[in-house]
């Protein structure tokens, strides 16, 4: 059976209760710290709150675990976020992996969320997309064959959750501005990915458990708002919310459909699948207040902008946000799910909107059935987990608050360098002209002012064009942050539509491109007659993907990117995405901006971000009159009217089932068959890594740093794109040196995205961002390191390989949110392939510290008030720390001492937050933990 068939038809081999091999899954996954098991328990709650859930006309839903039921009235005072914790533990307590003592802290929440309090969470599913879903697929694959080294059942390592994988990272806006664009880039998307793609294929049937949706469906949350999200899950009978963990950080979006849901890296999701418990700190809760609503011309974007600045402001990493108010009655679905989306750039584990009328609505017009959604409704209302603002509300308890009122949001973009660097429209041009002067930074560029006005000239087609600072050279309507919400992309289409009459036009040169995250978006733009002036304009559908968004923009003109190159051009791209770290967007635009898409087509229009657009001309009409923004953007009432008329349940429908039957390319592909993968070791796709070699049933214990060398030594915010990029893969790194080795052309290296089941093109290419920055090379900016004991300046892996070959340990210092970005596994597996043994930082970003915890990293952070600087390091010290040989012996948070070669001393935070984290250190690493837990098993059966 073709695998876009057992996709359609769900056909799952689900071991969720599995006597045998009851596991779930992991944030900073968990298990019993012995490799003993024991049976599981009756489940205490079964003949006490295990009720049976009334259809309204007859019959029955199911059974649940009526919290009510346990007459507790703090639990009616908890957020509905934290009630979605405790059902887990309810549902799966078993005195083993859960226990009544879990439930209690949970209950309990209001005195325990401050505590530190470590708690099981058992997710209903995991996410996956292509790029992170590659390498998660090849260590399973390359578990079951250290499995059956070591004595046990390979059979072992298969998904006990459901796996959905979404294949959305690897199309590129290679083709632009042609109405034969979608199928000229999926042509190149396959030609380039064919081997990825077969494995993938494979993976879905060697796998159980598992869906794959091939390419060209859309982009993974929005796929997953609109078809795989569950809501409520009925499994065997019993009812329980939906909640998944996913390799992406923005998995985050599902909160505002009221799913739980959060990003974690794809080590963690490796054991997810497998079935881990999930061990998490239980967390606050920050609750959200909304008042209100938009006011005429302001966008989800602007909301969402403002929104992510507001609570880096206040402060929310590692807690839950939970969205409240009046004003909820006034935002659509889409508008929350935008809101939900950039969770992790405002730093919070998830934004969650309550499941209330306006998602029942939502789940109606995206094709869910009446059957369905009442099935939701009456669940969730039995279990005090609806919101229904028309009756008296219960009063719920957070751990803080932050108020907005909406008729306050004003017309915003954000940049040049941050998501959470927001500027109002009104003071772009300002904002842009003190960039230009402003030292090199988040917000500079130290741009002399004798160089600002630069005019550079170049040759396109035939006719003579120039460029300067601030000039658009890449305008994209992108992301499933903005392009899964009709409001907006709509609205876009509107503008487009009035420029087109009044006769506007943008260069020819600049990349203009529309990425839409489901099929439905093309369905809708073109029953509304407007597609066709967004193409008139440039943005034709290139892909249905997440391209310019994380870096797939593909090649801008050859003359465009010589003038910028040979000027040194401060270029600018304005994009709907969710994030715009330098060197993410494109190499050569070193000014990016999220905006809405309304936006994006209006700076296209003007050419460039050096304008007020609120009071100068975005150009001239046909009628040689200036127009300005306000003559072209659409009214709330035109765009509500078009999304009315136009948005309907039968896209949804008909889209999904589309996507599901798969396409020609992706039919036509070859599976290898089997149940151990057959690995090719001349492969420059999949490459089998080396994570297992030589592995015993023995753990190797706590290991110490000795007299380690600063690999690199960084300052703040420090992303995930700067240590492992998923972009282009510059034609002078060692990862181009080691492809070009193994005959593949230049034209057929991809991205470093897409080769990451490839363990020796994702080493070669960490720590490669050609705008990264470190600081042992004084201010000069690139992929490079200074090698300390010869003062060599090389490639950062060059100088790791030489290193390892001396038998070195090596260290890497930074300053704070260090790994902020994606959820990236390559930025943590990337290293520990380096060598690298340890990171000493100011602060962690709490998914990418978790991914370091799983591969054997030590992360430590210097005590508030110190870092490198304050402490007189310049990172040509050796360094050791020094740790006992037992685990035992280490406790999660305590202080370390760190001794330099050169006499000084500091005292480090040791950064494993639980137990459980310890356990995984011991073992060298999360899944040489489960490896050795399911030996052990089978040895004991």
């Amino acid at each position: 059976m073709d695998v876009a068939t057992r996709t359609h038809r769900f056909i799952r081999h689900t071991k969720l209760n599995s006597p045998s091999f009851n596991l779930s899954l992991s944030l900073s996954l968990s298990l019993s710290l012995s490799l003993s098991r024991r049976p599981r328990s009756e489940n205490p709650f079964d003949k006490s709150i295990l009720r049976t859930l009334e259809k309204p006309d007859g019959g029955e839903y199911g059974k649940y675990y009526a919290l009510p039921a346990l007459d507790d009235p703090r639990i009616d005072r908890l957020p509905i976020s934290i009630k979605v914790l405790l059902e887990s533990a309810i549902r799966n307590c078993d005195e083993f992996q859960v226990k009544r003592e879990d439930v209690e802290k949970i209950i309990d929440w209001e005195n325990t969320s401050s505590k530190q309090v470590e708690i099981p969470f058992m997710p209903a599913r995991v996410l996956l997309q292509d790029f992170t879903g590659v390498p998660a697929l090849v260590d399973l694959a390359c578990m079951r064959n250290a499995v059956r080294n070591l004595g046990g059942d390979p059979e072992k390592i298969n998904p006990m959750v459901p796996v959905d994988l979404v294949i959305d990272h690897s199309v590129q806006a290679d083709v632009v501005r042609s109405e034969n664009a979608v199928q000229a880039n999926i042509k190149l998307e396959f030609k380039r990915n064919e081997e990825r793609f077969s494995f993938l294929k494979w993976g879905a049937i060697a796998f159980h458990n598992t869906l794959v949706l091939p390419p060209g469906g859309g982009i993974v949350h929005q796929v997953n708002l609109e078809h795989l999200g569950r809501v409520v899950f009925n499994t065997n009978g019993i009812l329980y919310p939906d909640s998944v963990i996913g390799t992406d950080s923005h998995t985050t979006m599902i909160d505002g459909l009221g799913v739980a849901g959060w990003g974690v890296g794809g080590i963690e999701a490796e054991a997810a699948m497998l079935g881990q418990p999930m061990s998490m700190l239980l967390p606050g809760v920050v609750g959200f207040r909304l008042l209100g609503e938009l006011r005429e011309g302001v966008t989800a974007t602007d909301l969402v902008l403002t929104v992510t600045q507001m609570l880096r402001k206040h402060g929310v990493v590692g807690k839950f946000v939970e969205f409240y108010g009046e004003g909820m009655s006034k935002l659509s679905l889409a508008d929350r799910a935008t809101i939900a989306n950039m969770s992790p750039e405002y730093g919070t584990t998830m934004g969650f909107f309550p499941v209330d009328h306006v998602t029942l609505q939502y789940l109606k017009l995206t094709g869910r059935s009446d059957e369905t959604v009442s099935m939701i409704e009456s669940y969730l209302r039995a279990n005090n987990m609806f919101v229904d603002y028309s009756e008296p509300l219960a009063e719920r308890v957070f751990s803080s608050y932050i108020e907005l009122d909406l008729k306050e949001v004003e017309p915003s973009v954000s940049g040049p360098k941050r998501p959470h660097d927001r500027v109002l429209l009104k003071e772009m041009k300002a904002d842009w002209c003190a960039c230009l002067n402003n030292k090199v930074g988040f917000k500079g560029f130290a741009i002399p002012v004798e160089s600002q006005s630069k005019v550079a000239e170049f040759a396109f087609n035939g006719t003579r064009e120039k460029l300067r600072h601030g000039d658009v050279v890449i305008a994209a309507i992108t992301s499933c942050t903005n392009t899964s919400n009709p409001s907006v992309m709509i609205g876009a289409a509107l503008l487009a539509k009035k420029a087109c009459e009044l006769g506007l036009e943008v260069k020819p040169w600049i990349k203009t491109s529309l990425a839409p995250g489901s099929g439905v978006v093309t369905k809708y733009l073109k029953k509304s007659g407007l597609q066709k002036y967004l193409d008139q304009l440039g943005f034709c559908t290139v892909g249905y993907g997440c391209t310019t968004c994380i870096g797939n923009s593909g090649d801008l003109h050859e003359a465009v990117a010589s003038a910028i190159t040979d000027n040194d051009i401060v270029a600018a791209a304005v994009l709907s995405g969710n994030r715009n770290f330098e060197g993410r967007v494109h190499p050569l635009t070193r000014a990016n901006y999220l905006a809405s898409p309304p936006l994006v087509v209006a700076y296209a229009l003007a050419g460039t971000v050096d304008i007020d657009l609120e009071t100068e001309p975005l150009g001239h009409g046909k009628d040689g009159r200036s127009v300005f923004l306000k003559d072209i953007w659409p009214t709330n009432e035109e765009i509500a009217n078009a999304v009315q008329a136009n948005v309907l349940p039968d896209m949804f429908r008909a889209t999904y089932d589309a996507i599901t039957k798969g396409n020609p390319l992706w039919n036509g592909l070859h599976v290898p068959s089997g149940t151990l993968y057959a690995w090719d070791p001349a492969s420059t796709y999949i490459l089998k890594p080396p994570f297992f070699d030589d592995m015993t049933m023995t753990p190797p214990g706590p290991c110490s740093v000795k007299d380690a060398y600063c690999l690199l030594f960084f300052g703040d915010s420090i992303t995930t794109d700067h240590v492992s990029p998923s972009g282009s893969i510059h034609k002078d790194s060692p990862a181009a040196k080691y492809l070009m080795e193994h005959g593949v052309e230049r034209r057929d290296f991809n991205s470093y995205g897409s080769r990451r089941g490839n363990y020796e093109v994702m080493v070669r290419g960490t720590f490669a961002n050609i705008r990264i920055v470190n600081k042992l090379l004084e201010g000069e900016v690139g992929p490079r390191t200074i090698h300390i004991p010869s003062g060599e300046k090389m490639h950062a892996f060059d100088a790791a390989m030489r290193y390892k070959n001396e038998d070195q340990d090596t260290i890497v210092l930074a300053g704070s949110e260090y790994g902020i970005g994606s959820s990236r596994d390559g930025a943590a597996k990337g290293p520990m392939l380096l060598g690298v043994k340890a990171v000493i930082a100011k602060s962690f970003e709490q998914i990418h510290r978790s991914n370091l915890v799983g591969m054997g990293i030590i992360p430590l952070c210097f005590k508030p008030g110190e870092d490198a600087e304050t402490l007189g390091l310049d990172g040509h010290e050796r360094y050791t720390i020094d740790l006992p040989n037992k685990v035992s012996e280490l406790k999660p948070g305590q202080d370390v001492k760190v001794v330099t070669d050169n006499g000084k001393s500091f005292t480090c935070t040791l950064r494993f937050d639980t137990e459980v984290e310890l356990a995984y250190f011991d073992h060298g690493g999360i899944l040489q933990y489960v490896i050795r837990t399911l030996v052990e098993d089978k040895h004991r059966e």
